[in-house]
């Protein structure tokens, strides 16, 4: 039998109740600790922050109705049930008050615990699955987070996610740092019949080798320094619904090792642990990386790449769906004058010819960012050239037709990228998470990035 919320925590001062419970619920897939009085009992939620607890109400010491408050204020999503020999309806009235999801009688009827233990864990998932949907309506409420784009390329790549939205099949989204990719993880999530599930985001390259492989398969106590409980993982967190992975082209080669067995087997094991664990997952991911160039390099693996590049979604820059570029920039004026609560109506002609003649090398996000800003600075009822200050304009350069770059000559390449970085870091004073944020890129390809060009720290 499977169960969301699978870890018992039971507390009895009589030894034969407490291990004849234990083998009880183990025997039906349920992971059970168990604790002579409260005293215990509270160190070993601390350590394993069990999802149910069955308390005796009288024990030596704290009785089984403070401890009830107690762990009701310190942990509100626990289901805890009470069990007594001395059986009262003002007992069972006060206990319900104090928060008991139930309240049993010894000796325990087994098929009556049994039947509620199921209820309890129903409950449980349909309030989980509650929540997400009020969560994703106020991103929707707050329009935050929407696809924006008439232009062909758009249009197709919007009606293609949905299509493929009602299928299980793996989606890897390729693009640039900042074109949305993002949001078309989320789209096709939205469209999909796992839609009412979790959608969970683990962004890759912002964490080492060993958070990493925690963060996606969890850990138990004890598994690594730091890890002083147990984490469950976003696979787990994930059941049901869709797990996207960002930057996966950023993963390690164990990681990827793991990653490929779980898109084979549909199993894997909580770091530290033994444990066989399956989920049911949709997995989406995203790249800024040319994959095929990285498995040709051997830093990825070609069978892991197959994988996850069952269907493939190519995101285009913002220089090459320009006619998009006047959309986004009014969405985010609309949306960024009402979370700031100001009246500014519309962007000048000379603001939007400066958007368009520029190539927004951070994509969406960068014109994102400008247009919080200039709504933010800007004192009347329009956006204008002047909204725009000095350390934004320095980072709006116009296209040189001129100046045309051999792309295929990696030394010219290599200098524009360089080049880039240095101006950005010196517009934000050397602060690397800035310059990180208006590179579209994360702060560690950033030091990557700094070592390989040599980059000396601009303060």
């Amino acid at each position: 039998m499977e169960n969301l919320y699978s870890n018992i925590l039971i507390v009895d001062d009589e030894k034969n109740t407490r291990e004849g419970l234990q083998r009880f619920l183990e025997q039906r897939g349920y992971e059970v600790y168990i604790a002579p009085n409260a005293e215990e009992a509270l160190m070993i939620t601390k350590k394993e922050r069990p999802d149910i607890a069955l308390l005796d109400l009288r024990m030596p010491g704290m009785d089984g109705m403070d401890l009830l408050r107690k762990l009701r204020s310190e942990y509100p999503k626990m289901i805890i049930l009470m069990l007594t020999a001395y059986g009262t309806v003002e007992t069972a009235v006060q206990a319900m008050k104090a928060g008991a999801y139930y309240y049993l009688t010894k000796p325990v009827n087994l098929d009556e615990l049994e039947l509620i233990l199921r209820k309890a864990t129903r409950e449980q998932a349909l309030e989980h699955e509650n929540q997400n949907l009020r969560q994703e309506l106020m991103r929707e409420k707050f329009e935050e987070g929407k696809l924006v784009g008439e232009s062909p390329v758009i249009k197709k790549l919007i009606e293609m996610a949905r299509q493929i939205a009602a299928s299980a099949a793996t989606v890897l989204i390729q693009g640039e740092s900042g074109t949305g990719k993002e949001l078309f993880a989320h789209m096709i999530h939205d469209h999909s019949p796992r839609k009412n599930k979790p959608f969970v985001t683990v962004h890759c390259a912002a964490l080492t080798e060993t958070l990493l492989s925690s963060e996606l398969f969890g850990h138990e106590r004890g598994a690594f320094t730091g890890a002083t409980e147990r984490k469950i993982g976003r696979f787990e967190r994930a059941d049901g619904g869709t797990l996207f992975l960002d930057e996966i082209g950023e993963i390690s080669e164990e990681t990827q090792v793991k990653l490929l067995r779980f898109l084979q087997e549909g199993e894997f094991e909580r770091v530290g642990s033994s444990k066989t664990l399956k989920v049911d997952v949709r997995l989406i991911c995203a790249t800024n990386k040319n994959l095929k160039d990285e498995v040709a390099a051997g830093r990825f693996r070609e069978d892991l790449y197959y994988r996850i590049n069952v269907i493939l979604l190519t995101v285009p820059p913002l220089r090459e769906r320009r006619e998009d570029i006047p959309l986004l920039a009014n969405y985010y004026l609309h949306y960024f004058s009402k979370q700031n609560r100001k009246k500014i109506t519309e962007i000048t002609s000379a603001a939007l010819e400066k958007f368009q003649r520029y190539d927004w090398p951070g994509n969406i996000r960068e014109l994102r960012n400008i247009i919080e800003r200039a709504v933010v600075l800007a004192k009347s009822d329009a956006i204008e050239l002047q909204n725009i200050p000095d350390d934004l304009t320095g980072l709006i350069v116009p296209r040189q037709p001129d100046a045309l770059v051999d792309l295929d000559d990696d030394s010219k390449l290599t200098t524009l990228e360089k080049s880039a970085i240095e101006r950005v870091l010196k517009n934000v004073n050397g602060n690397k998470s800035l310059a990180a944020k208006e590179l579209g890129i994360s702060r560690r390809t950033l030091y990557r990035k700094l070592d390989e060009y040599e980059i000396a720290d601009s303060k």
